[in-house]
């Protein structure tokens, strides 16, 4: 068995993945898990030395689980195709998986939102809980967006931050959020909630005084106003959506 897998999911990411991969090869294995691109993303990971598996995307926790049983290293470490590794983050990540323990580590992300690099709200740093032991990992089935690792251990935290190209456009960004919005909907479903009157106001409320004031977005200016504005009127659309499927005995199936 190998030390390192660096693992990278894709659909359609030609505009990434070079960039990605150029700046991921310092481990023993470079696995790209692709959701059937049809744009130049295979030929161009397949160019940097990357073994690439096609499979098609369920949802985020399950194709994160694919990439798990197809790796070959001993720890795993994940990157998105829109993120960047460092040199300093590269060693440090060599250095820790000398060790036994922890099980896994969070890895702190910079997010750049349209060519800015955000310090409030939760952009900054952004753990991840990237780096693991692929043995005493797998994700949450009920968590299929912002997807959630299941580790059998304990987790440290990385000092070096992946740097996150995150959105370029606001359209990029609102389009992103309403799809969260469902599928947040369609999981909080499966996992018993429902939604009662006074959460499509109080939610919203609640989550852009966490974003704006306790995460202090207040620091990035009107962006970060209106990124905060948009988590929260997003959260409450996900309760909205929550409360149709109620109505509807459940999503489609």
């Amino acid at each position: 068995m190998i030390d390192l897998s660096l693992v990278v999911l894709t659909r359609n990411e030609e505009r990434h993945i070079a960039a990605c991969l150029d700046a991921l090869q310092w481990g023993d294995e470079l696995l790209v898990v692709d959701d059937f691109s049809t744009d130049g993303t295979v030929a161009l990971a397949q160019e940097r030395g990357a073994r690439v598996m096609r499979h098609q995307l369920v949802n985020f926790a399950a194709q994160r689980d694919y990439a798990l049983s197809q790796a070959q290293g001993r720890w795993v470490f994940f990157v998105d195709a829109d993120e960047r590794a460092t040199p300093e983050l590269a060693a440090e990540v060599r250095q820790v998986i000398q060790q036994d323990a922890p099980a896994g580590w969070w890895v702190p992300r910079r997010n750049i939102i349209m060519g800015r690099w955000m310090r409030g709200a939760g952009w900054s740093p952004d753990y991840q809980l990237r780096l693991m032991q692929r043995a005493q990992a797998r994700y949450d089935p009920d968590r299929p967006v912002h997807e959630l690792v299941l580790l059998d251990g304990e987790a440290g935290h990385l000092q070096n931050p992946l740097t996150h190209y995150n959105y370029d456009r606001l359209s990029e960004f609102i389009a992103r959020q309403n799809r969260y919005a469902t599928l947040e909907a369609e999981a909080r479903w499966r996992q018993g909630w429902r939604t009662r009157p006074h959460n499509l106001i109080l939610q919203p409320l609640r989550e852009f005084h966490r974003r704006y004031v306790t995460l202090q977005g207040y620091q990035d200016g009107g962006l970060g106003l209106l990124l905060c504005l948009l988590l929260a009127y997003y959260d409450g659309v996900a309760y909205w959506r929550l409360w149709r499927l109620a109505r509807a005995g459940g999503p489609p199936a």
